[in-house]
């Protein structure tokens, strides 16, 4: 009896120790990680017992928000110039940037068959094609970039149905309000192949890479959840689930 009451008292004390350990990190995250990110948080949460509190948006409006007050700790861009900027403004603590994904773009139609392995379907006569915001969204930036070099940026600019971030335009698209739209490539990989309709996987050398850093913010200084989802995030299981859904490092 003694032995089975010294086992419960010691599971509670772990238990206690544990609940006491935890802590909470708000995250502003890029529109185009939401999925993974979602599927990391809840691993990390189970593995380590602090809790990731996730917002999603726009690169750009992170950073206006962010140097607006807003009490992010930590920083998921799509791009790797925002935190860079947001680290020479004071904003994010020196030290603590470093490159979590490598995106891809690709050129998607909710529809099976529509979308060649070569993107030839853009020569063609069409619908609205759907593109995030270029001036606030990196995806949205790297689109006009690849159809700049592709010649066909005049072309299709009023064919554009502007997102204001690239989950908006991955919604146009989805919804078939646009028949096509550039979007990232892990918004319709799941598990290492296109969930469904038809897509051409953009040439990286159309565009700059799409290096997408993580800072720690300066509200997140001291905060022990956002140094420990940083580690997390450099491990294997994060990487693994990073890697089903198409990026790179």
């Amino acid at each position: 009896m003694r032995s089975r009451f010294r086992l419960l008292l010691a599971a509670a004390t772990a238990v206690s120790f544990t609940g006491a350990g935890a802590a909470e990190v708000q995250v502003a995250v890029a529109a185009n990680f939401s999925a993974p990110m979602r599927r990391i948080a809840a691993g990390f949460e189970a593995d380590t017992g602090h809790k990731a509190l996730l917002a999603f948006g726009s690169t750009g409006a992170f950073h206006a928000q962010i140097r607006n007050g807003a009490p992010f700790q930590l920083l998921l861009s799509a791009d790797d110039e925002t935190p860079a900027r947001l680290e020479k403004e004071g904003a994010a603590v020196a030290g603590t940037r470093f490159t979590y994904a490598v995106g891809r773009l690709v050129l998607w139609s909710a529809q099976p068959g529509v979308v060649d392995d070569k993107g030839e379907v853009l020569r063609k006569p069409g619908g609205r094609i759907a593109v995030a915001n270029p001036r606030l969204a990196p995806y949205g930036a790297a689109a006009v970039e690849a159809l700049t070099a592709l010649g066909l940026l005049q072309s299709l600019q009023p064919r554009f149905v502007q997102g204001e971030n690239i989950a908006q335009a991955y919604q146009f698209a989805a919804s078939g309000n646009a028949q096509l739209g550039f979007v990232a490539l892990s918004q319709v990989m799941v598990d290492g192949r296109i969930a469904q309709g038809s897509a051409w996987l953009v040439p990286a050398n159309l565009h700059a890479p799409i290096r997408q850093d993580a800072v720690v913010l300066a509200a997140g200084k001291d905060n022990a959840a956002a140094t420990a989802l940083v580690t997390y995030l450099k491990g294997d299981k994060a990487r693994a689930v990073i890697c089903s859904f198409g990026y790179e490092f």
